[in-house]
């Protein structure tokens, strides 16, 4: 597992805030557009944001020897398999690929793996399916989210691991729906409808409007992503699990790294 520096730390706290903000801001606000155009004026400064700040994290922890150049082809391998399965498996049944490799991911390397591999998988998807657009950085986020909190599961191993990270994934694919409705839905427009966004209401009543959309319209699409996390997970959750782990330890990132003497090199050349 690659542990995480208390810079990196701080990068990612500061990047989980601006997501958490970015999130909920229209909530407290009067936001103007539609569900159509929602996020379409602040989704650009926030991707502009968050990019420095992911990059940040990776060269935070290169900068500390917590990741070296094993640990980047890693993580690009990963993000590259991440983004190849989103393409087979993006219908309209709200099933997708995409989110499997975070699980294991970021359960091997750790949290702050798991974070950077789940916004740039989204980010590369993206990139090769054509789903470029306002709801990008918002998608980046919640795969963050996701790849770190399977750093954080407690340990297990054997047939308990596969059902702890199966049980995850389905908790995963419900969270995710249930994030990324908040990405558009204060955006809607109200009318007569209950569950729509009311300007101008309480939090409260709000987030009461909010729930029971969400129940109302959303569940068809998160219940088939949660039941393909948790299959995926069972099929195919071992062996990803135990070549990940056979690249850690031969990769030894946590091998200290020790420098020797000029003097002892140059004998160590002449005695070969």
């Amino acid at each position: 597992m690659i542990v995480l520096r208390w810079r990196s730390t701080l990068l990612l706290a500061l990047a989980s805030a601006v997501g958490l903000a970015a999130f909920t801001w229209p909530l407290f606000t009067h936001p103007r557009g539609s569900e159509n155009l929602a996020h379409a004026s602040d989704a650009p400064w926030i991707f502009v944001v968050l990019l420095p700040l992911l990059i940040g994290i990776v060269l935070a922890e290169l900068a500390d020897g917590g990741l070296d150049s094993k640990g980047v082809a890693v993580l690009g391998v990963l993000v590259a398999c991440g983004a190849a399965l989103r393409t087979p498996t993006s219908g309209a049944t709200g099933f997708t690929g995409v989110l499997f490799l975070l699980l294991p991911g970021g359960r091997v390397f750790g949290r702050g793996f798991g974070f950077v591999q789940g916004a740039l998988t989204m980010f590369a998807s993206a990139l090769l399916t054509g789903g470029v657009g306002p709801w990008l950085p918002f998608q980046m986020l919640a795969a963050a989210w996701i790849g770190f909190l399977a750093g954080c599961l407690p340990p297990a191993r054997g047939r308990a691991e596969l059902w702890l990270l199966g049980a995850y994934g389905a908790l995963a694919g419900l969270v995710y729906g249930l994030v990324m409705d908040m990405w558009f839905w204060p955006f809607t427009t109200a009318g007569g409808n209950q569950l729509h966004y009311l300007a101008g209401a309480s939090l409260a009543e709000n987030l009461r409007r909010f729930w029971g959309f969400h129940f109302a319209s959303a569940l068809g699409f998160d219940i088939p992503r949660a039941a393909g996390n948790t299959v995926l997970v069972l099929v195919a959750g071992a062996p990803v699990l135990a070549a990940l782990r056979r690249a850690a330890r031969r990769a030894a990132f946590d091998a200290p790294v020790r420098f020797e003497p000029a003097e002892a090199q140059a004998k160590a050349v002449t005695s070969r």
